[in-house]
């Protein structure tokens, strides 16, 4: 199979490289600079959120301070001074527990202080309150910039796609691309969502939480440090072993996405010859490779978040034991104790959530480096400023000593010169692979030449804005493209302005195609698909033809625009397009000989050169290549009717 279904069949793909995560997730930051002054607000809010959370379990530890005092307390006899009690305490050999009291803030003979514990309590639910509000207005704004972002991006991959040249989309499979320009993008906006505003929080709450934990006791903030190396160990170990998985799941979702597309868009070819089992094949080989990358990935980035929550306990274990014996010693109270713990915990929770978020980046990352690398693509050379243009467009072309390859190691044409005047038509003939379509890419600046120049009007076409020059130039191809909607709307395709109902029409009837649209059930209101769907393929040509007529050009190019038609409407286009082609240039490329009889000129290409040029019997009489070509139809053409 030749074109995307044969480099799918021969495994081709894109280059799958390893991810400089460093570098890609530099760039991906450098996105949000647009939204600097949203995600300052955004900083501020969990600045201030956080700082309200961190200090919310000292106020909780006043609160058990308060509690255990008033019972304490209230086993005391009332009249007594602190230090009397603690000195009696001692003398009764209860050092120990005079010790512990010692950090107590106690009144003997007073019970509970309910009014003073009820204000606290308050106090820090006030505090939690606000700061549960402050997280919501930041993941609200995280929203906001993660979306805009994304809009942002999206724009610059559709920018980037409409100046790569042509040459980019024939090396690239058409699945492949769209999975980027989708699938990753989606993923870079979903591990934004799910991640940034966390992140932020995480880091700001370990800040805040390492202060808040050196201020109650900075040696218990020591103890707790100590399983941060074997934090960072973890992590750094499981990332990079998860990592090239996530590169290759992506790389994996690409490749399966182009083989699903290019099987359904070719899905009448796989039946026809019999490719069903292989295409089934090729499936599940590519989906076992992507199960076998993703299966991968998130195991070994999901084993990241087990192992934080051991070394989490570990940390919890050593604060429990070691915070008990310094309120033994009496140099902890219990609600600093209690304040602490929960800091412990609230140390090792963001460190465990960094960790579990760690294949979410990861995965983010490694989309974002494949758009990365599309939006670094090389691009076409940019259009001239200002470009110039003809002072009147009359549609004389002139192509001087071109020279053009697809590989610089394989020569295609070699100092080609032609000049076509205004309103004459050209014919373009030849073999398959002589360079008959390169010659119209090239006019069309769809590929630039290698050497020479070509001119429109007298101004070189490399000088001319690519806009500027294709607007004058209309072309039916042999590959029809429709989009989504009415059919009067893709007729009007071909206008740069807005057109009425009757132009549209009137193009159709140039085209032959006015009959058979109003046989359909909504007439030129009927909407079909982007395959078409509920029109044969003649029909879609005349469709297109209709377009080019509307479009008004002053070059007109048919790239075997009647192959698909029958051999009377065939002839009712040639009639129309004789019309139109009245006072315009135009090149037909046609296998069909029959059919360029009455062009002005005829070429005949052969390896890129013109081995022949003149008119239908001058050629003939000449009885060179194209005497041939059309002997060889003729005798094709008998032998099929005998």
């Amino acid at each position: 199979m030749a074109g995307p279904m044969g480099r799918m069949m021969a495994g081709a793909g894109p280059d799958n490289r390893s991810l400089d995560f460093k570098e890609s997730g530099k760039r991906l930051v450098a996105r949000f600079r647009p939204e600097r002054v949203t995600v300052g607000v955004l900083v501020l809010c969990v600045l201030v959120s956080v700082a309200l959370s961190v200090i919310g379990p000292k106020i909780l530890g006043r609160a058990t301070d308060l509690v255990f005092a008033g019972i304490v307390g209230r086993r005391m006899p009332a009249g007594a001074t602190k230090e009397q009690v603690l000195d009696s305490m001692r003398e009764r050999g209860q050092g120990a527990v005079a010790d512990m009291l010692r950090s107590t803030d106690f009144t003997p003979g007073q019970g509970i202080d309910f009014g003073a514990v009820g204000e606290v309590l308050l106090f820090a639910l006030g505090t939690f309150l606000v700061a549960g509000l402050l997280m919501a207005v930041a993941t609200r704004l995280v929203n906001r910039v993660v979306n805009r972002t994304m809009f942002r991006m999206r724009e610059d991959v559709q920018t980037k796609l409409s100046r790569l040249p042509l040459s980019y989309f024939d090396k690239q499979q058409r699945g492949e691309v769209l999975s980027r320009a989708t699938n990753d993008i989606d993923n870079i906006g979903q591990t934004l969502n799910q991640s940034m505003g966390q992140l932020i929080n995480s880091v700001l709450t370990i800040i805040g939480v390492l202060a808040m934990m050196f201020y109650v006791s900075w040696i218990l903030a020591l103890v707790a440090l100590v399983t941060v190396p074997l934090s960072f160990v973890v992590a750094m170990r499981v990332g990079k072993r998860s990592q090239p998985h996530f590169v290759q799941q992506w790389s994996s979702t690409g490749k399966l996405n182009a083989h699903i597309e290019e099987m359904y868009t070719g899905h009448t070819l796989v039946k026809v010859f019999g490719r069903q089992e292989e295409s089934a094949q090729q499936f599940a080989e590519q989906n076992e490779a992507l199960y076998e990358a993703g299966f991968k990935a998130q195991f070994n980035s999901g084993v990241m978040q087990p192992l934080m929550m051991f070394v989490s306990n570990i940390n919890y274990v050593l604060v429990a034991v070691v915070g008990g014996l310094r309120v033994a010693s009496g140099a902890l109270s219990i609600g600093d104790v209690q304040a602490f713990i929960q800091y412990s915990r609230q140390f090792s929770m963001p460190l465990t959530q960094v960790a579990s978020m760690a294949n979410l980046v990861q995965s983010g990352v490694a989309s974002a480096e494949r758009i990365f690398e599309l939006l670094d693509a090389e691009e076409q050379e940019a259009d001239p400023v200002p470009g110039v243009r003809p002072e009147e467009l009359r549609g004389r072309v002139s192509l001087e000593h071109v020279s053009f390859r697809y590989d610089p190691d394989k020569p295609l044409i070699e100092d080609l010169s032609l000049t076509v005047e205004p309103g004459h038509t050209v014919a373009i003939v030849g073999p398959t692979g002589a360079g008959k379509t390169t010659l119209v890419n090239l006019l069309m600046r769809f590929y630039d030449v290698t050497g020479g120049r070509i001119t429109l009007d007298g101004v070189d076409v490399a000088r001319m804005s690519r806009d500027e020059l294709r607007s004058g130039i209309g072309m039916v191809l042999q590959d029809t493209w429709l989009f989504g909607g009415t059919i009067a709307e893709n007729i009007a395709y071909g206008s740069s302005r807005e057109v009425t109902r009757g132009e549209i029409e009137e193009a159709a009837r140039a085209a032959h195609a006015d009959r058979f649209i109003r046989t359909l059930p909504d007439g030129y209101d009927t909407v079909i698909d982007d395959e078409g769907s509920g029109v044969s393929a003649g029909e879609k040509q005349l469709i297109t033809i209709a377009r080019a007529f509307l479009s008004d050009p002053v070059i007109l190019v048919l790239d075997e625009a009647t192959s698909s038609v029958d051999t009377r409407t065939e002839v009712l286009i040639q009639k129309a397009m004789a019309k139109l082609q009245h006072g315009r240039t135009s090149f037909v490329i046609a296998h069909r000989l029959s059919t360029i009889r009455d062009a002005d000129t005829i070429l005949v290409m052969e390896n890129g050169s013109i081995v022949e040029q003149g008119a239908h019997d001058e050629l003939l009489v000449a009885d060179g290549a194209y005497a041939r070509l059309y002997r060889a139809q003729f005798a094709q053409a008998v032998a099929e009717v005998d």
